[in-house]
């Protein structure tokens, strides 16, 4: 019995932890308990605790009951053995389901039908802002019609009092847009009219400013005033945006209707409240309309001062201290805020360059003296960048006026700048040296633009143009590659580059080259006419005639193209078509030989020798000391049978040409058929002839006439006219774009490291943007 005693070791306190308390019992301090206050504010406080219950039921009576002190969730005193254990009321079967809501009562259906309304507003929207107009104003007259509905169900539900207006006016001024962007203005205005006259709607006189909108586009100029005048009053001062817009608006109306007077008060009061570069710009074109002078270069002084709220481009910069800021500085680097900012600096100093070109030559007594003004002033000024892009434009300008001596002493002036001025001029001074072939000077300066910019894309070009006059084509392809590396969208390397493919004859590079460019550039009839080249090259003939079809769509009057064309088709066999482009090349150009000889040739060789009378007429007043045209003239009339007519021409060309055999052998064949009495005195001329081109001959071999290959197919002494042999005239073609498409492109340094065509005149291409 006493091995189940355990006895206490003396050290151990049978009465200890009696006096311990648990602080999960303190209810006073359960408002402070995070825990608990978590678990009541979520989930956690509704659901039973997870713990293992060591339960010892007693059977008394036939009840079970658990010994613990707190009575457990699904417990009771009633329950009887066998009972199942069912906590959560499961067995009691599934909750009845929810009321069925009723759409047929009228708030019901007012709620759907709004709610429909709106919905097709924002699908007009959505439709509008993906080009679809048609769509955004099918889904605008719906949402009307659905708005119209919903009032009257609200009338006859007795809610008259409770009619949005808020949805009226939206769905009527998404209707009145989507009309205006249909160009449907007269829908348009109506509905802009039934807003404004509703004086429920508030603050819709504003929409005056829409409707003058229409009118402006209408050319309604006059109601355009109107209306923005209206819209200018129903606006208070408080909104000074938006009646600085208007007021800009009106000034550009008057500019549009000539008064320009006008215009400068709706300007200046701008300028004078709140300036912006747009309208200085304005302001300047009417002064310069009117001729001022002295308004003008005020003018310039006022856009040159208007402050654009941009921040310095220092802070871009990233410095090498502050990692954390270094991290900042890329990421808002190139952010929507900075573009925007870009781009506001971008259209001041377009302004501004295109103010300074425009007023120069008419502020001072020469433009060289009004660009030295502007100069002056953009340098004291906040864009005194430009000073340098105004002295290049000072340059383009005498290239304009012919004046290549001062374009270039104004070139020259920045040598001595820092390198990218230094770049773009030396640039500019090779394109001109190579327009005017002095390709030494061209070369010097390209290599100038390279080492004070080796990345100068243009300058790279230029160099590579020098290499390919020289023919040193592999030299080129580096440079024309090195300048696509710098700059992968420069069409001009990616053109040069194929032409230099083409000399040194790897035409499959070159065809993949000028195809790549064709995707760039996709209406460049040089491009196209160079596949075309190509492709006859690789005697692939339909292809190049494809080519040459495209061309055509783009220029559609060039006549060595449709003479390129017919060529092919003649080669082909198909003598019809070849035809129908020759003729049309004739019709645009009747001066091209090949394009006469091959049209005179066609019809002697299918018998219609009147109309080949008209082609070798033509090439008579294009070549009047070439004998050969003359006698294809009088062999036609021979041919068709005017006898006559061809003796009268045999003597006429005897008069002009008296020592030329074949017209005197044929004068003795006619005067003979005829029976004439000269045939005795042209056979007596012709033996003198013979004798002296046989003496000519002896002296010199290489010397003496010979006969064209059309006259080969004339009818020798001895044939009778009706049987004079039909032999194929040579119709050669002259190569349509000529050694002209074989030259490169030359570069002129722009702003932006841009180049232009070589081959194309001087213009707007050549000035710093």
């Amino acid at each position: 019995m006493m091995e189940n005693v355990h006895l206490v070791e003396d050290e151990d306190d049978i009465y200890s932890g009696y006096n311990d308390y648990n602080a999960t019992f303190d209810s006073e301090e359960l408002d402070n308990d995070e825990g608990f206050q978590q678990a009541v504010r979520t989930s956690h406080g509704r659901r039973p605790p997870v713990r293992s219950l060591q339960m010892v039921y007693l059977l008394q009576d036939g009840a079970a009951r658990p010994m613990t002190a707190v009575r457990a969730a699904g417990y009771t005193s009633a329950l009887t053995r066998g009972t199942t254990f069912d906590p959560l009321g499961q067995s009691k079967g599934p909750a009845p389901p929810l009321e069925a809501r009723n759409d047929d009562t009228p708030e019901e259906k007012i709620k759907i039908l709004e709610k429909r309304v709106n919905e097709l507003i924002a699908e007009s929207c959505i439709a509008h802002s993906q080009g679809s107009l048609q769509l955004a104003l099918e889904k605008a007259k719906e949402a009307g019609r659905k708005e119209r509905a919903l009032v009257r169900q609200r009338e006859q539900s007795g809610n008259a009092d409770h009619i949005n207006p808020d949805l009226t006016y939206a769905v009527l001024f998404n209707l009145a847009n989507q009309y205006a962007n249909n160009d449907m203005y007269p829908e348009a205005l109506n509905t802009y009219q039934v807003i404004v006259k509703n004086k429920m709607f508030t603050n819709a006189g504003r929409l005056k400013v829409n409707m003058a909108n229409i009118y402006f586009k209408q050319k309604n100029y006059p109601k355009a005033i109107k209306f923005y005048r209206m819209a200018l009053d129903q606006i208070s001062n408080a909104h000074k945006e938006t009646r600085i817009k208007i007021l800009q608006n009106i000034g550009v109306v008057f500019v549009r209707m000539g008064q320009y007077s006008d215009a400068v008060t709706s300007f200046e009061h701008i300028m004078s409240e709140s300036p912006n570069v747009r309208t200085g710009f304005n302001l300047i074109l009417c002064y310069y309309a009117t001729g001022d002078r002295d308004r003008m270069k005020k003018a310039f002084q006022k856009l040159i001062a208007v402050p654009l709220g941009i921040g310095e481009e220092d802070k871009y910069i990233p410095t090498n201290d502050d990692t954390h800021a270094n991290l900042v500085t890329e990421a808002i680097k190139n952010d929507k805020l900075h573009q925007m900012e870009r781009e506001r600096k971008s259209l001041a100093e377009k302004f501004i360059m295109t103010s300074a070109k425009l007023i120069a030559p008419a502020i001072e007594s020469s433009f060289a003296a009004g660009f030295d003004w502007c100069v002056d002033m953009v340098k004291s000024s906040q864009y005194v960048e430009l000073a340098n892009d105004l002295e290049i434009n000072k340059a383009i300008t005498y290239l304009r006026q012919k004046d290549f001596k001062q374009a270039v002493e104004s070139l020259k002036m920045f040598e001595k700048k820092d390198s990218r001025v230094k770049s773009a001029a030396a640039t500019n001074l090779s394109f001109l040296y190579f327009l005017e072939k002095d390709y030494e000077q061209a070369d010097r300066y390209a290599d100038l633009a390279m080492s004070a910019d080796r990345y100068n894309p243009a300058a790279l070009i230029n160099k590579g143009n020098t290499c390919f006059v020289r023919q040193d084509y592999d030299k080129a392809e580096e440079f024309y590659r090195e300048a696509l590396r710098n700059d992968s969208s420069c069409t001009e390397a990616l053109y040069n580059l194929g032409l230099t493919y083409k000399r040194l004859n790897r035409l499959e590079e070159a065809l993949d080259g000028f195809l790549k460019l064709h995707a760039i550039l996709r209406n460049s009839s040089q491009v196209m006419f160079q596949l075309a080249h190509l492709y006859e090259l690789l005697d692939d003939p339909q292809q190049a005639m494809d080519w040459l079809m495209q061309l055509i769509s783009v220029t559609p009057t060039d006549p060595q193209v449709l003479a390129k064309l017919g060529g092919l088709h003649d080669l082909e066999g198909d003598k019809p078509q070849a035809l129908q482009y020759y003729s049309e090349s004739f019709r645009h150009f009747p001066s091209n030989m090949a394009v006469i000889e091959w049209l005179g040739a066609y019809y002697i060789e299918t018998q219609f020798c009147e109309k080949a009378i008209q082609y070798f007429e033509r090439a008579m007043l294009i070549q009047p000391t070439q004998v050969k045209w003359q006698l294809m003239v009088a062999s036609c009339y021979r041919r068709s049978g005017n006898y006559q007519q061809a003796l009268e021409t045999y003597k006429d060309i005897h008069r002009k040409f008296p020592e030329n055999i074949e017209c005197l052998r044929f004068l003795v064949r006619l005067c003979t058929d005829m029976g004439m009495k000269e045939v005795q005195e042209y056979a007596t001329k012709m033996k003198k002839v013979e004798k002296m081109k046989e003496i000519r001959e002896q002296g010199n071999s290489s010397r003496g006439d010979r006969l064209s290959t059309k006259l080969k197919s004339l009818p020798g002494s001895n044939e009778p006219y009706e049987s004079s042999g039909q032999r194929d005239l040579d119709a050669s073609y002259v190569d349509p774009l000529g050694p002209q498409t074989e030259r490169p492109k030359t570069a002129a340094k722009k702003r932006g490291d841009e180049s232009d065509f070589a081959d194309e005149e001087l213009g707007d291409d050549l000035l710093p943007e």
